[in-house]
């Protein structure tokens, strides 16, 4: 399977699919991408056709006979019923799609390599997991070579050896075609938007699990109790929509489909509102020196000169980075000298991953007016509204609303806050 194009410069032939980007990063991983272990991806199509489609099921009754379909020079899924009974299912070729696989295994067939997120990491180090929760091979996107370009989610990825097996403990069942399906060990887990397109008018929806054959069905209460043959279907599909999320149980992606970011603001255009900002000087109401936001606040070659701006999140005032209003040596308890507001006093970091912004309310709308509480990460209104109401998985704590640049947590009472600058020099 050749390696998927990601994050170059398309050449005029190459049709862009769409972008798979993780939750949590800012722009790029701690430390840097690094090969196919990056923060986005994107899906182009692929000069040779690598779909495929399920054409034969086959019933073995020994280890022999697997073992003589599944070396064959084709894909299978094995679903194993019994010591002695296992169903193979023979893949062709299919050249009217593309297929993209995602896990944490660094093999030549997995395309996107995802590791497990770890909320506010800041250094490639931070990354590393005592266990991954994410499947080696934990699943495929599959494309239509033909305009719309629908891409479909499916459960668990194909090998290098060109197979999915699921042994006689997992989850499998017949539909009502009876052909076999299944659901990988930790699940792969879908939500898409309650909407028209990726803006603050769509609502989250339910999270429900895609099985390997592409169903989706609602969440049991728990998944062994859960009776996926006699439960049929959810009327969701699993066709990706700009704004669709997608666990890994351990990672979340965001799909942005072509149409969707041309409606966005660029990377480019981030940058020239910051610049903009910093061109009229905010100055901080204790020190008077002016601020100055930086993409990397902590750099180590920042000049003292030039302090970064901080913002007391619980009320929303812009400053330097004073020792005005430390109480008893805590960090997290700063009062704020304009309101007497007592919380943390924390760096604006602004975020520049620009697939995270939802499409603006209005075309003026600013990209540096608010910013997520606790993280200080600097964004647009109808970004900080929209991911406020977005529950994600969150290890082993449920669902919660997290900041998209860096996995930390929201505040539950006040998940952003309107940057309030001393010389008044916002928009809204």
């Amino acid at each position: 399977m050749p390696d998927i194009n990601t994050n170059e410069e398309p050449s005029p032939q190459q049709i862009n699919y769409g972008e798979l980007v993780i939750l949590g990063y800012n722009g790029q991983i701690p430390g840097g991408d690094r090969g196919r272990r990056k923060s986005k991806f994107q899906l182009r199509q692929r000069s040779h056709a690598n779909g495929l489609k399920a054409q034969r099921q086959h019933l073995c009754k020994n280890a022999d006979e697997v073992q003589k379909l599944t070396q064959a020079d084709f894909h299978s899924i094995s679903y194993t019923l019994s010591r002695n009974q296992t169903v193979v299912v023979q893949y062709s070729h299919d050249e009217d799609s593309d297929m993209f696989q995602i896990g944490r295994s660094s093999e030549n067939q997995i395309d996107c390599i995802v590791m497990d997120t770890v909320a506010g990491a800041k250094t490639f180090d931070d990354l590393t997991v005592p266990q991954s929760t994410i499947s080696r091979y934990a699943c495929r996107i599959v494309v239509s070579r033909h305009p719309p370009y629908t891409a479909r989610i499916y459960a668990a990825g194909f090998d290098a050896s060109k197979n999915i097996f699921l042994g006689e403990k997992s989850i499998k069942w017949k539909n009502d075609q009876n052909e076999m399906d299944g659901v990988t060990t930790n699940g792969i887990l879908v939500m898409h938007l309650d909407g028209d397109q990726f803006d603050t008018n769509s609502k989250p929806s339910k999270w429900k699990e895609v099985s390997v054959c592409g169903s989706v069905f609602d969440l049991g209460e728990g998944r062994l109790k859960f009776n996926y043959q006699l439960t049929p279907p959810s009327t969701t599909d699993n066709i990706l929509n700009d704004g669709s999320l997608i666990d890994l149980c351990g990672a979340t992606l965001l799909w942005r489909s072509v149409e969707g970011l041309k409606k966005t603001p660029t990377r480019r255009l981030l940058e020239l509102e910051l610049d903009q900002l910093n061109s009229k000087k905010p100055q901080c109401p204790v020190g008077l020196n002016t601020l100055i936001i930086k993409t990397h606040p902590l750099s180590s070659t920042t000049s003292s000169s030039s302090p970064n701006a901080f913002v007391y999140v619980s009320c929303g005032h812009v400053h330097g980075n004073h020792k005005w209003g430390v109480r008893n040596d805590n960090k997290e308890s700063r009062e704020c000298p304009l309101c007497r507001t007592i919380g943390p006093l924390i760096p604006i970091i602004p975020g520049i991953e620009s697939a995270f912004y939802v499409i603006p309310d209005t075309d003026n709308e600013s990209t540096t007016s608010y910013a997520f509480q606790p993280c200080g990460h600097m964004t647009s209104q109808s970004t900080a509204l929209y991911w406020s109401k977005i529950k994600v998985p969150y290890g082993t704590k449920g669902l919660k609303s997290i900041c998209p640049f860096c996995s930390i947590a929201l505040s539950e009472t006040k998940p952003f806050v309107r940057l309030i600058f001393q010389d008044s020099i916002h928009r809204q």
